[in-house]
């Protein structure tokens, strides 16, 4: 494989995508790290030396310190849309991902529940944006990512007070969505992961109490009280009490997060829905292109979807014949 042009592996995590190279590795895919939080490209060259890149930027960069990855990627991947480089979750998806905003007009173009919601550009809007919300509200930036920048706030007067004192915050990119904050059937939510634009597999998490990271690969237990091995997170992760069990959606619900991911652009990545225990109904709140997958999935889903992956990188890249 040594004559084959490498992968591109566009990134910023530093432990997310270890079980990835591993894979990688095992199998001698060649395959370059491509370090998205320092990065150059030339706008004038005639061509790029990967046979294929696959794009894990994640919004939440800046969380790490690396809030210059966020908005440059996207000059980056039209670049390479350009020189007609083949990408694994292209402009289209990132895009998608960069926006809470984008992926709620989205769903409404596919005529797909998600919470009530209005979206504001300056804090001193989010009171009036409120009405004809249910409390509790969240207020929800834009640009998120493993739970960052959203706020409950139980009442109306809570949310006044928040900002009378300045410290609502809108995110990097000053805008926000002010969304009715469901409680939620059974105490979980449901990520259904997908590749290729169909289904892989789901998961109920159970988020710990007050928490908004979702994040799967950082779950800690299964419901049963089972640790889990957790191979794409830093051996020092905290615990954050987490719980993951598998999950069978539905047909018709596994459906729509199928033209969810098609309708997007997104080659690999997770839909996340909730089941308001007001009226029982599903709402689709969160549309991702990072993909991290459930830590010890073998044990919570039954196989490793990294396999399942990386089969279909070398689809991709020209280096098998047979589609996943």
């Amino acid at each position: 494989m040594s004559r084959i042009r490498p992968i591109g592996v566009y990134h910023e995590h530093p432990d997310w995508f270890r079980p990835l190279f591993a894979e990688l590795d095992k199998r001698g895919v060649p395959y370059e790290r491509l370090d998205a939080a320092a990065h150059v490209f030339d706008p004038t060259a005639p061509s790029a030396p990967w046979s294929l890149v696959f794009n894990r930027a994640s919004p939440s960069a800046y969380l790490r310190g690396h809030g210059n990855t966020t908005f440059y990627t996207l000059h980056w991947l039209r670049h390479l849309e350009r020189l007609g480089v083949p990408v694994v979750n292209r402009v289209q998806a990132y895009t998608n991902e960069l926006s809470k905003a984008t992926q709620l007009d989205l769903l409404r173009e596919l005529a797909l529940p998600f919470p009530a919601t209005r979206v504001i550009n300056h804090a001193s809007q989010a009171v009036a944006a409120a009405s004809g919300l249910r409390f509790p509200v969240l207020v929800k930036a834009n640009v998120g990512g493993s739970g960052a920048g959203i706020v409950k706030y139980e009442t109306r007067d809570a949310l006044a007070a928040a900002v009378a004192d300045g410290t609502v915050d809108l995110g990097i990119d000053g805008t926000a969505l002010v969304q009715e904050a469901a409680p939620l059937r059974n105490s979980h939510i449901t990520r259904v992961e997908t590749l290729n634009g169909r289904y892989l597999y789901a998961i109920n998490v159970y988020p710990a109490v007050g928490s908004f990271d979702l994040c799967p690969a950082d779950a800690c237990q299964t419901t049963g009280g089972e640790e889990l091995v957790r191979g794409a997170c830093a051996v020092d992760a905290p615990k954050n009490g987490m719980r993951v069990e598998r999950a069978d959606p539905p047909a018709h619900i596994i459906a729509q997060v199928e033209r969810i991911t098609q309708a997007a652009g997104i080659d690999v990545g997770g839909v996340e829905y909730l089941v308001d225990d007001r009226d029982g109904q599903h709402y689709f709140y969160d549309v991702n292109a990072l993909s991290n997958f459930v830590a010890d999935a073998q044990n919570v889903v039954g196989f490793d979807p990294f396999v399942r992956l990386v089969d279909y990188l070398e689809y991709r890249a020209g280096l098998v014949n047979s589609a996943v």
